[in-house]
């Protein structure tokens, strides 16, 4: 597997900002200039979401719901019933938070084609506090079945992630942070749903000692953590895992196989997670090693994103500090 082409300053102090919504709502434009049967609905936060863009261009095509995530949800397996593609969001807490049950029973029950997108997940979302921090939303949505899950790394990707889902034939959860983020990859990185990326590894053809394994909008975090650990001669492979489901298998097995140590990190609850994903698929291929980067069973609260990235564990110090303890286990 080689490495994927990233921004070439994403090692600088000064690499490019953005918010990964951002890419969600440049996205969706996009997609419904290319097919005029995606349509969009948004629970009353249609700038928050990003999908003012698509609502200025095609007002039409659009459907402020309101406060009413249920029926948002209803109303789009309606849609794609008949025969439209439609992309409903709103803050991750509510959607699919609040309206997880009609996502479940309306949508995937009857494999219909639409897209839930859960905006200001994880704890970034800052002094919004615990009961607007979504950390389960990744754990809901993977245990139903026919559900695609997809947490973009940069603002980038998460443009490219949401014309893959139009295209997609299927329901699909996008997962999305709130913050301004380092623009890690670029408009040539590849991306294809079900794919994970190697975004660094030993020079060489050295074997890495240790596999970090992100996803969303910690992957930074833990590229940052892998370079330390290489500036510190510890070899190390870095994936970027953004279709959690799916699970791109044949990369997960590989890094395993080649390091017997993986450290997995997450914006969201260690259990049910993808960390659970990548533990539950090795636990029957192949036992491996493992730390989970994440939040440990507790609910968020108020504060600046890195007090509360901090507070929890998921700092690029942390991150190296697992790599170095699941290497010695």
């Amino acid at each position: 597997m080689t490495p994927t082409p990233l921004n070439p300053k994403i090692f600088d102090k000064d690499v490019e900002q953005a918010p990964i919504r951002k890419g969600y709502g440049e996205g969706l434009l996009q997609a419904g200039e290319e097919d005029h049967n995606v349509v969009a609905l948004c629970a009353d936060l249609t700038e928050s979401t990003q999908m003012h863009l698509f609502k200025n261009k095609f007002p039409e095509r659009f459907v402020e719901m309101g406060i009413s995530e249920q029926s948002m949800a209803s109303v789009a397996s309606g849609m794609a019933a008949m025969g439209k593609v439609p992309f409903f969001s709103s803050y991750a807490m509510f959607s699919p938070g609040r309206n997880w049950e009609q996502i479940r029973t309306t949508i995937c029950y009857n494999d219909v084609n639409a897209k839930v997108v859960g905006s200001h997940a994880g704890i970034s979302v800052g002094p919004d506090g615990g009961t607007h921090q979504a950390i389960e939303d990744i754990g809901l949505m993977r245990m139903i079945p026919r559900m695609t899950v997809i947490a973009p790394c940069d603002s980038v990707e998460a443009k490219k992630a949401t014309l893959a889902a139009a295209k997609y034939v299927g329901p699909v959860y996008i997962r999305l942070a709130r913050e301004a983020t380092p623009i890690i990859t670029t408009e040539e990185t590849p991306f294809a749903i079900g794919k994970a990326q190697l975004f660094l590894a030993p020079q060489d053809g050295v074997q890495a000692k240790v596999g970090i394994i992100a996803t969303g909008s910690l992957a930074y975090n833990a590229l940052m953590a892998a370079k330390q650990l290489e500036s510190e001669g510890v070899p190390v492979k870095m994936l970027n895992l953004t279709t959690v489901k799916p699970l791109d298998e044949d990369a997960v097995l590989a890094l395993a196989a080649e390091t017997g140590a993986i450290v997995t990190v997450e914006e969201h609850q260690r259990k049910g997670g993808m960390g659970s994903e990548i533990a539950e698929y090795l636990a029957r291929t192949r036992p491996t090693k493992q730390e989970f980067i994440g939040v440990d069973d507790q609910f968020g609260q108020s504060g600046t994103t890195d007090e509360l990235l901090n507070h929890y564990g998921m700092s690029v110090a942390d991150i190296v500090a697992a790599a170095k303890r699941v290497m010695t286990q």
